[in-house]
This record gives C-alpha cells, structure tokens and sequence, in this order.
C-alpha cells in the first residue's frame, strides 16, 4: 500500500496575461506583414487566461542557440526543483534526510549531472538517496511516476519517496517556426513544477489518499502524433490533430477494464483528477467517458489559470482536488494522464 503524503505545486515567477505572450509570439514567429487572425483565433480558443514563464517575455529573444536554452533550464529547475519538494516535505511532515528515493522527471530540457543529483545538497537529502531520473515520458509523466513510486514502495514499505516534476515549456518555443504544431503548443504550455510525497504501508504517518492500482497503455501505430523533433535548435514539438480521436477509440476500455479488475465502474469514482492536455483533449475525455456535467471542473480551471505544464499538470490538479474538493473518505478517484507513445497512464486512488 502507498499513500500520498503531500503534493505541492510550484509556478515559474513571471505570471503573463494570455494577450501579452500572444503578441510575444506573433512577433517573433510570424514573417513581418502576416495577417495573426490565425494566432489569435488559437490563443482565444486554448481557453488559458494566464500563464507562468521561466524567463521575462523580452529574454526569449536572446536565447540564441540550444546550450543557451538549456543553461536557462537547469538553472530555473534546481530553484523550482528545491521550492516544490521542500514545500512538500514540510506539508508531509518530514525531513528532507526521511527521503529513501527521489524521482525526477521533465521532457523540456536535459542535464548531467541530472537535476535530482544537484538538489541533494541543497535541499539536504542523505548522500545515499536513491534517484531515478526520467526523461521522454512527457504529459503523461506526472501519473506514470506516482504510479512507479507505488512499484517501488511495495517492496519498500518503509520508505519514503519523492516525485518531482520540473517543466519548462517556454523554453523549448522555436522562435520563426509559424508551424501549427507550434502555434497551438506556444498558446497552451506553462511552465511549473510539483512534488509529491509518498509513504509506503509501514510509514503510518501519511493520511492522504491510497494508491490501489495502476496500469500503463500503449496504443499502437501511434508514435507520431506526440513528441518532439530534435533539431539543432532544440526540441520541436510534434502535435497532431488526431491526439483526441486517439482519446475518443481507446480512452472508455481501458478504464472501464481497469476499474473492472477492482470490481468498480466509471459511476463508482468521486474524483476525476485528469491531465488538462488543453480544450479538445479534455472534450474528447468528458465525451469517451460520458463524464457527468462539472468532473473536471477542477482541470478546466487549472488550464485557465497556468495552462498546459506537461507531467506536472495532472500533479497540480490532484492538488486542488485535496484542496478543494476532497471526497469522502472510502470513495475511490482515478488519476488519468496521456503523453507521447501515444499511452495513457492510470491511477486508482482511494481516500
């Protein structure tokens, strides 16, 4: 049995209204004299009021190659890195020396020594801390760590470990590229981390939720529809337009298969606590799974509040839901994220 201790969500410092980062873009991605009803029309409909960002909206312009670039991540995902997980600590009661493992996981930039290497001095974790850096899962990473935290803790039910997200989308925004894979990215992702803290069977101390079970999918002859290029300007995005029609075929059986291994049904859940992918993904969830009118209404409003922060959205949002809108204790929430592969990642909890 695991159970989540703490999660706590960290935003990168410079807060932007949608407007301000539509007219950053426009300058700096469509060729001079180009009409931007396009722009805006995606801006408008991404259904993001605000949104954090790494870096002031004027540095962008002079990150002038990809080292620049990543330079930048490393150093803004050491202090949001150390803020998130020593704010989840303290929320959990425990010190930075109670962590046995620290998970570490982005797909917007790369390090090493990896980044989870670089917070165990300053957050003052043991020398002997296990660490698992990850790295390609994208979106869907927040779900699939907590669910790897769960395999780990099975067998170590005393233990303590830590998931941290770190994601710094801005960062990878290709300045010139009109693209409308990059257009829609540039009016959906934020940049954010998050922490969480779970505790393994023997650690009674936690009175968060209980991981139940979880399962991993891979659809097939799906692999282009999400990801990245790697190009010499640093990571491209891939994002096509049938990610929701992907939803739409595979979503409903294997949730409903999944829940039906622990003798549940979709109407047996009191929580949803659903990555907010952006509008039409989270159209295509409500519409695959014949979601009751408001079930995510708590990702509705973290997309509107700081967009898409890849792997750790999902984590900010089963925040809010212990925040906001705890179920009774005994009912059961199902954590969904879906990412590149295409795969979704699912996460049966128990409050």
């Amino acid at each position: 049995m695991t159970r989540i201790a703490a999660v706590h969500g960290a935003l990168a410092p410079h807060r932007h209204a949608q407007r301000e980062i539509t007219d950053m873009i426009a300058r700096v991605c469509l060729p001079e004299g180009t009409d931007r009803g396009v722009l805006d029309r995606l801006h408008d409909s991404a259904k993001v009021k605000t949104r954090h960002t790494a870096l002031p909206l004027d540095s962008y312009a002079e990150l002038r190659d990809f080292g620049a670039v990543n330079d930048a991540f490393i150093e803004g995902a050491v202090s949001l890195g150390a803020e998130a997980v020593g704010a989840a600590l303290d929320a959990a009661g425990l010190s930075p020396r109670d962590v046995d493992l620290l998970m570490f996981t982005s797909v917007t930039g790369i390090a090493t020594p990896s980044v989870d290497a670089r917070l165990v001095g300053p957050l003052g974790l043991r020398p002997d801390v296990k660490r698992v850096p990850v790295f390609g899962l994208g979106c869907v990473a927040g779900a699939a760590g907590i669910a790897r935290l769960h395999d780990y803790l099975l067998g170590r039910p005393d233990d303590v470990a830590v998931l941290l997200s770190v994601e710094l989308c801005s960062l990878t925004f290709q300045r010139s590229d009109a693209s409308p894979a990059n257009l829609v990215a540039g009016a959906l992702f934020g940049d954010g981390a998050a922490a969480v803290v779970a505790c393994g069977a023997r650690r009674t101390a936690a009175t968060g939720p209980v991981v139940v079970g979880t399962r991993s999918h891979l659809y097939p002859d799906t692999e282009h529809v999400l990801g990245w290029d790697i190009t010499a300007s640093g990571f491209r995005v891939v994002l096509d337009a049938s990610v929701p029609d992907v939803v739409r075929k595979h979503l409903a059986a294997d949730v409903d298969a999944f829940l039906a291994d622990h003798g549940l049904c979709r109407r047996d859940i009191a929580a949803w606590v659903c990555h907010p992918g952006g509008p039409k993904l989270l159209e295509a969830v409500e519409e695959a799974l014949e979601l009751p009118c408001g079930a995510l209404n708590l990702t509705w409003s973290s997309l509107a509040a700081v967009g898409n922060l890849s792997s750790a959205s999902v984590l900010h949002v089963l925040r809010d839901t212990l925040e906001q809108r705890r179920p009774p204790v005994g009912t059961a929430g199902l954590l969904l994220a879906m990412g590149p592969g295409f795969c979704s990642e699912l996460v049966l909890l128990r409050w």
